[in-house]
């Protein structure tokens, strides 16, 4: 009877044994946000921002300046041309801020898709790496911790980042930024 156990015993430890699964994690947040190619477009979108901005300061300030004109000469207007410019005023106004809407609008959708697909790269990278390297989960964790506590060595974020921004055409992060991310990953 006890030969009987220790063999059932051996069978279920090598069933387990090589059952063993390959886990690690990842960063999500430092993976995205030390990423190259989401760096490049989260700036570009703040140039186009700044640009359309700029845009549009313009055109507020030539309204403003048709107010100011206005404002100097009411006085010396009629009752009805006074209430025709202040109409005309308001017309132009409601137009500028339904331009600004607009804008803001056309480029925040413009954002969310290209940030969107990139979050889905990373993600598609991520499984791939994991098929290639046998891993049976790479769980996500960010600055809501959702892993609480890894043994160390579970954590790919960096070998994950440096491959995505190698493969993006470029090379491994800066040093500076490496050592950040560690000590962020250590904490």
């Amino acid at each position: 009877m006890i030969k009987r156990f220790i063999g059932i015993a051996a069978v279920a430890i090598m069933l387990v044994s090589c059952n063993e699964q390959k886990t690690a994690y990842v960063d999500t947040t430092v993976l995205i946000q030390e990423y190259k190619e989401m760096k490049e477009v989260e700036a570009e979108f703040t140039s186009k921002s700044d640009s359309v901005r700029q845009q549009l300061d313009s055109v507020a300030r030539v309204f403003q300046q048709e107010v100011q004109e206005y404002q100097s000469q009411m006085n010396s207007m009629s009752q009805s041309a006074r209430q025709e410019k202040e109409r005309e005023l308001m017309q132009k106004q409601q137009m500028i801020q339904q331009q600004q809407q607009m804008q803001s609008n056309r480029l925040r959708e413009e954002s969310n898709v290209v940030m969107d697909s990139l979050v889905n790269k990373v993600k598609d990278y991520v499984k791939a790496y994991g098929e290639e390297n046998n891993y049976t989960y790479i769980f996500g964790s960010n600055e809501s911790a959702n892993i609480m506590y890894a043994e160390e060595g579970l954590d790919i974020t960096q070998e994950i980042l440096n491959e995505l921004n190698e493969e993006y055409g470029g090379g491994e992060v800066d040093d500076e930024v490496e050592e950040e991310i560690e000590e962020e990953t250590e904490e």
